[in-house]
């Protein structure tokens, strides 16, 4: 574990952080859990906040050491999950689906000189710093979603190949990009003070 002080560390999961319905289903680490027989939209949603808040709840009380733990030969770290799944949101919601720029500090990088810039990049910046911009990213693309009706509505970009993604499928492929680096941080976390759990 590291040394460092409270005020160093990823906060724990607040109300203030999600928004629940008020016959929302709180487990033990303050996650809201899915609804059993929402909407289409509601179930998406409902996972896809679950997972977000599973990362939070894997990187939470974590210093600036903790983050940059390794297991075996993987070069993932906490820390650069919670940076790669911010671009992730911002790729997702602001330039896909609503065909925005990026916002900093992602339009600034030189990704032709390290592709894996955020990954990389994590390593320097401070818990309070990584969270913050995961947390903004996350409440952009909630606002981009909550702007959409339909989840057949196509992306305002599309690939290069000309195919565009629906908002339906922008959410069940965020559910499994989340739920996959959900699974490293599970190991990750386990290494670093013994938590365990889903």
């Amino acid at each position: 574990m590291s040394s460092t002080t409270p005020g160093q560390t990823i906060p724990l999961l607040t109300d203030s952080d999600v928004t629940r319905p008020s016959d929302a289903v709180i487990d033990e680490q303050g996650r809201t859990e899915p609804p059993m027989a929402a909407d289409e939209r509601g179930t998406l949603l409902g996972f896809l906040e679950f997972q977000r808040a599973t990362l939070h709840w894997k990187c939470s009380g974590l210093g600036a050491d903790d983050l940059q733990v390794r297991v075996a030969d993987s070069t993932m770290t906490l820390g650069g999950i919670l940076k790669h799944l911010a671009w992730v949101e911002d790729h997702w919601f602001t330039q896909m689906l609503r065909g925005e720029p990026m916002p900093q500090p992602w339009q600034s990088v030189d990704w032709q000189a390290d592709q894996d810039w955020e990954w990389n990049s994590a390593a320097s910046d401070a818990p309070g710093e990584l969270f913050a911009l995961w947390q903004q990213s996350v409440t952009r693309a909630r606002r981009a979603t909550d702007q959409v009706a339909d989840l057949g509505t196509l992306a305002a970009r599309s690939w290069p190949d000309g195919q565009t993604p629906s908002l339906r499928w922008i959410l069940t492929h965020m559910i499994e990009e989340y739920a996959r680096h959900n699974g490293h941080a599970d190991l990750i976390r386990e290494s670093i003070d013994g938590s365990t759990g889903e």
